[in-house]
């Protein structure tokens, strides 16, 4: 975290909003024969949203697609906003800003492709995971390290709660 501009947007940021495919899975689906559908998460992007919710700083999915796995993840997460199933992102964002009554320099997203730059370009702290597209890559302040679904969440949630000064009560809590 170098770079001091990123460390001022993420200072401000209240809402935590990512897509799912490619952000906190590998954009990889498993279809099986009887239609279900089945999606990897990381262990370590989930215990860093919990840590993100117990500072005070929401959170929520936008996806295009529909998924009964992503529905169990946010439920288990207590992911604040789930939206999933609309192709027209930008509208379901603009809806969720109004419910979490943040403004756009108050929110980071995560994201990895196309669909993803209309609200990269919007936000306070626009995020894009390593493997990410590079016209997707070119719009955002920031460029995890790690790959969409191996801890590019934790990577983003970290930067945010040390620029917010909440870090080390965080490791606080497991220290012995």
């Amino acid at each position: 975290m170098e770079d001091t501009s990123i460390e001022r947007r993420a200072s401000r940021i209240k809402l935590l909003l990512m897509d799912c495919d490619g952000v906190l899975t590998d954009g990889r689906v498993w279809l099986f024969a009887e239609g279900e559908q089945q999606k990897g998460f990381h262990v370590r992007d989930g215990l860093a949203l919990e840590l993100l919710h117990s500072c005070g700083i929401q959170s929520g999915v936008i996806s295009g697609l529909s998924s009964a796995a992503l529905e169990r993840r946010s439920q288990a997460l207590n992911i604040t906003y789930l939206r999933q199933g609309n192709p027209d992102k930008t509208g379901v964002y603009e809806e969720v800003l109004a419910l979490a009554q943040v403004e756009e320099r108050e929110v980071a997203y995560v994201g990895d492709d196309l669909t993803d730059i209309p609200m990269l370009q919007r936000v306070g702290l626009a995020v894009a995971v390593a493997d990410a597209v590079p016209e997707t890559k070119a719009v955002a302040h920031y460029v995890t390290d790690l790959p969409g679904g191996f801890g590019a969440v934790r990577e983003v949630v970290e930067i945010v709660l040390k620029a917010q000064g909440h870090w080390s009560d965080v490791l606080d809590r497991y220290r012995t």
